[in-house]
């Protein structure tokens, strides 16, 4: 169920409902055609303000681990040595804007970022499923406890709530697509899936790139003779379905059937997906030309980040993906994410400028494509780390305040929002929660987070954010 605010009438579009009740009195002598004209115009000078174009969909990049803020947006370079670490800040193309020294593309481009340095409202747990549901309140899983206040069926993605709202935007596309890795190590650090569907049901979860074989995904064209047959194919989803049966999470197979077919039929997300279609100067913007000999067996994960324009550009509504260091997953086990506990500044060497490289040639990428207005970017991880750092050389688990950064979408861009104190450890002005971000980025996308209801599994109604609201100073 979606309740939404009252609808207008096609008749009275563009106006609003006073004008056309002022309409209506002008049939009855109460309005001259003067004083009408120019209540319209007043009309638009009030909407100008805040009816833009609704942005067409979102790129969330998780940084699992929980990213440094003061090694990254937030530096303190008249602190202490043990707080302010190794790396100086460097000027970025806005005045009075500074960022960490190994991010100088992001700084060449911060007129099109949003930073936002008083991000609060985590929890200290390794799960970055408020980063992609916008609630901490989840059943429990692998190595997080349950925490409590969770609607019966779990709590949905951004992904499926676009997916359950909107639609589609192009048949055969999914509305979300998670591009993050699925194998055990990886989600371990994630904990939850990133475009999980929650009580929303089976019909909204994302499509998962790295559990299908891409060369596989397209079968329009193909004969039944080389994909074995229909039957086949249906048995496929016959098995799913009685998957889903026995957990009890039946709502919307029916729907998840035709959608999967529209899929597996459509050339269109098997083609986004195929980097070898791309150009060579965009590769070459993306790094993919270059060797990286210091990264184990010379991998990096950048292609995700082409990925992820090429997949919005596609059609879909939301693409989520984690970046770090190859191989991503574990660091007890070797492999890299962000939880940097000891060695932190050799691992800041390696990781910081791969983002800066991938996340400035994405969001440039979509700018010159002239798709920066219509796709926002939001950057972020499940929280920061300690102000002081530790005998290790690192930095420990700091849920009190991080940091973001946003771009596009119809935001307002090349800015900082809020501040924190003198050592980091927790906000000095404005306070912004996880879900102001979120009311915010369903507002761009054209959902009103005040009035949109949807029905969790208990039959009750449940709001996308509470009464958190969209951040002034990103839509004003």
């Amino acid at each position: 169920m979606v309740t939404t605010s009252g609808s207008k009438s096609p008749a009275c579009h563009p106006l609003t409902r006073r004008a056309c009740l002022q309409i209506g009195g002008l049939a009855m002598g109460g309005l001259a055609l003067p004083e009408l004209l120019q209540a319209e115009a007043q009309n638009a000078i009030e909407q100008s303000s805040t009816a833009r174009r609704p942005a067409k969909g979102i790129i969330m990049v998780l940084l699992p681990g929980g990213p440094t803020h003061l090694d990254t947006f937030d530096l303190k370079p008249d602190a202490p040595a043990e707080i302010r670490g190794e790396f100086q800040p460097i000027a970025t193309n806005v005045p009075g804007i500074d960022i960490c020294q190994l991010l100088p593309r992001l700084a060449a481009i911060s007129d099109k970022l949003t930073i936002i340095r008083s991000l609060v409202g985590f929890l200290d747990d390794h799960n970055t499923h408020w980063c992609s549901t916008g609630w901490e309140s989840h059943r429990e899983t692998d190595s997080s406890p349950m925490v409590a206040g969770f609607p019966p069926g779990g709590w949905p993605s951004m992904g499926s709530i676009l997916s359950k709202q909107l639609g589609p935007r192009i048949t055969g596309v999914p509305s979300a697509v998670d591009l993050t890795p699925i194998d055990p190590d990886a989600r371990f650090i994630l904990r939850t899936p990133p475009t999980q569907p929650g009580y929303l049901g089976a019909a909204h979860a994302g499509f998962e790139v790295e559990a299908v074989d891409r060369r596989n995904i397209q079968l329009n064209g193909m004969t039944l003779g080389r994909v074995a047959d229909r039957q086949t194919l249906l048995s496929h989803f016959d098995r799913f379905r009685r998957q889903v049966d026995q957990s009890g999470l039946r709502d919307g197979i029916d729907e998840f059937q035709r959608q999967a077919i529209d899929v597996l039929t459509s050339p269109r997300l098997a083609e986004a997906l195929d980097l070898s279609r791309e150009d060579s100067v965009t590769r070459s913007r993306y790094g993919l030309d270059q060797t990286y000999p210091q990264e184990r067996n010379g991998k990096t994960l950048l292609d995700q980040f082409l990925l992820a324009r090429r997949v919005i550009e596609a059609g879909a509504r939301c693409v989520t993906l984690a970046f770090c260091r190859w191989p991503f997953g574990r660091m007890l086990k070797g492999d890299y994410n962000w939880d940097w506990h000891k060695d932190l500044f050799p691992e800041a060497r390696g990781a910081l400028p791969l983002l800066d490289l991938g996340l400035s040639a994405l969001i440039e990428d979509l700018s010159q494509r002239g798709l920066l207005e219509d796709v926002a970017v939001v950057v972020w991880g499940e929280f920061g780390r300690t102000p002081k750092i530790n005998a290790n050389g690192g930095r420990d688990h700091w849920p009190r305040v991080c940091s973001a950064l946003v771009a596009g979408g119809g935001m307002r861009t090349g800015q900082v929002i809020g501040s924190t104190t003198r050592w980091a450890e927790e906000p000095l002005t404005r306070p912004v929660h996880f879900r102001d971000v979120f009311a915010t980025l369903y507002q761009r996308l054209g959902i009103d987070v005040a009035t949109t209801q949807f029905t969790d599994r208990a039959g009750r109604p449940q709001y996308l954010v509470g009464d958190h609201r969209p951040i002034p100073e990103l839509i004003g």
